[in-house]
């Protein structure tokens, strides 16, 4: 479980490999949060973010939808190249970011 911004992720796919933590904070930004999944793709050793919606989300236009998310990796991603998808699971409870607040202070 990845958590961001007091969100709850969870890793679908590791293509190759693709997750690295480190690189996904350095690279995150809160905008990525009203998408319900977030792909990271790897290209010139640079990782790439892009959030996609759930298929039947009305926010979302064709392009936008998790459904077309081959289609996107066939367009605009090096072939072959290392990715994931993470899926948003809900906010954290309020107690485990406590507890994890807590941890980061000491």
């Amino acid at each position: 479980m990845i958590i961001l911004d007091g969100w709850q992720f969870k890793i679908i796919t590791n293509y190759s490999e693709g997750f690295n933590e480190e690189a996904l904070l350095a690279r995150y930004s809160d905008v990525l949060l009203k998408y319900d999944y977030i792909l990271g793709d790897w290209g010139y050793g640079q990782l790439r973010l892009k959030g996609f919606f759930d298929d039947r989300n009305q926010k979302a236009t064709y392009e936008t939808k998790i459904g077309t998310l081959q289609d996107y990796l066939f367009e605009y991603c090096n072939f072959g190249c290392a990715y994931f998808v993470l899926e948003k699971m809900g906010r954290v409870p309020q107690v485990l970011q406590t507890t994890q607040d807590s941890s980061v202070e000491k």
